[in-house]
């Protein structure tokens, strides 16, 4: 995975960014009937019920915005909330709450129906040896978001991109010939770039999962679109000579069996891809 420093950088360009788009050359709604000097406060406001997420995120963007604005925290990142819940006050210049308004909730909004969505498949999985992967299935210019999201939700980080882990799909190893060749050929790639980059290679099915088992150096064996019966086989096939994943339109009616067949990990884009925004307000008080 990457580093902190790279994530901490993502989010900085992702605010640097969000609010040139926004922002451009002025807020002229607030600049036209609010005095520069004129102070106030709003609070964040729950209109729904999940898990909450973003907070750090918004404290991040008022800092942007104005380093002046003052926060009281009343609930954290992580935890549930109901309608009515107050996340938090920010008090301090009326234009700047208002100009950094947007961002904070968009990003809460859907970092907290992440989170809320990632908790409710977690739960699903408790009792299990099974972790739940999120996937490069993300928001373009936001991925830094959607994953920080399903890490508050309890879930695991995937790879962050294409270049913080190698993954061998169906598409790499045909165009390279075959998955022994696609193999052989990444480690001498890493070997002349000098990358120790963990391996994941896509199996079809068991003949390919036999096929992978023959090349040393494979860190996870994704299982794609495996039925219960052949992921059980595969998950005794595969043993301790590396790790297991599941992935392949698993919802919630077929999560929980797929965990039982034993696999180490199961990937969900819907977690990131299929979600209803939760419904927050910043309102002046």
């Amino acid at each position: 995975m990457i580093s902190e420093t790279q994530f901490h950088d993502e989010l900085s360009i992702i605010i640097s960014n969000a609010m040139r788009e926004d922002v451009g050359e002025g807020d002229h709604s607030s600049l036209a009937c609010i005095p520069s000097s004129a102070s106030g406060k709003a609070k964040l406001l729950v209109k729904d019920e999940g898990i909450i997420a973003g907070v750090e995120f918004a404290k991040m963007v008022l800092s942007y915005v104005d380093p002046l604005l003052e926060t009281e925290t009343f609930i954290h990142d992580g935890q549930k909330v109901s309608r009515g819940d107050i996340v938090f006050y920010v008090s301090g210049s009326s234009q700047s709450i208002l100009k950094a308004e947007r961002l904070l909730l968009n990003a809460m909004q859907r970092m907290s129906a992440i989170a809320t969505k990632t908790k409710f498949f977690v739960d699903l999985l408790d009792g299990t040896n099974t972790k739940l992967l999120d996937t490069r299935k993300t928001t373009p210019g936001i991925r830094a978001l959607e994953k920080w999201a399903v890490k508050i939700g309890g879930g695991v980080n995937h790879r962050f991109a294409l270049y913080d882990m190698i993954m061998l799909k169906d598409n790499h190893i045909d165009f390279a010939g075959g998955i022994t060749e696609a193999i052989a050929k990444t480690q001498s790639y890493l070997d002349d770039i000098h990358k120790d980059l963990k391996i994941i290679v896509e199996a079809r099915n068991l003949q390919e999962v036999e096929e992978i088992l023959k090349s040393d150096g494979v860190y996870r064996i994704l299982l794609d679109n495996f039925t219960f019966e052949d992921t059980k086989t595969a998950v005794s096939l595969i043993g301790d000579k590396c790790l297991t994943e599941s992935s392949g339109n698993i919802n919630e009616d077929t999560i929980r069996q797929y965990a039982e067949c034993g696999v180490d990990f199961i990937s969900s884009g819907a977690i990131t891809h299929s979600i209803y925004n939760m419904d927050l307000s910043l309102k002046a008080i």
